[in-house]
């Protein structure tokens, strides 16, 4: 699953929540979407080091703001259907 799959995931887990859905939110989900945006964060500063062109690095920046952002509200939202997020 892509980044945008991901956060297509946690857009949808978040409207559960809203709804008062959120028992059907399995916290093993949320957890392998924090250990894949994980990887995913691994793989773009690998790619930012190797990066060359400013524009490159640009867009590579932003990708890891992005799954930055992701990891916080996938982990706030492990918090709230009852796990702890993994260190």
């Amino acid at each position: 699953m892509g980044l945008e799959g991901i956060a297509e995931k946690l857009d949808t887990y978040f409207s559960r929540l809203q709804r008062g859905k959120a028992a059907k939110i399995k916290p093993a989900h949320v957890e392998k979407m924090i250990a894949k945006l994980e990887t995913k964060q691994s793989l773009l500063k690998d790619e930012l080091r190797e990066a060359e062109k400013p524009s490159k690095k640009e867009r590579v920046e932003n990708k890891l703001s992005t799954v930055r952002e992701q990891i916080e509200r996938a982990k706030w939202l492990l918090e709230k259907v009852g796990s702890k997020p993994p260190q």
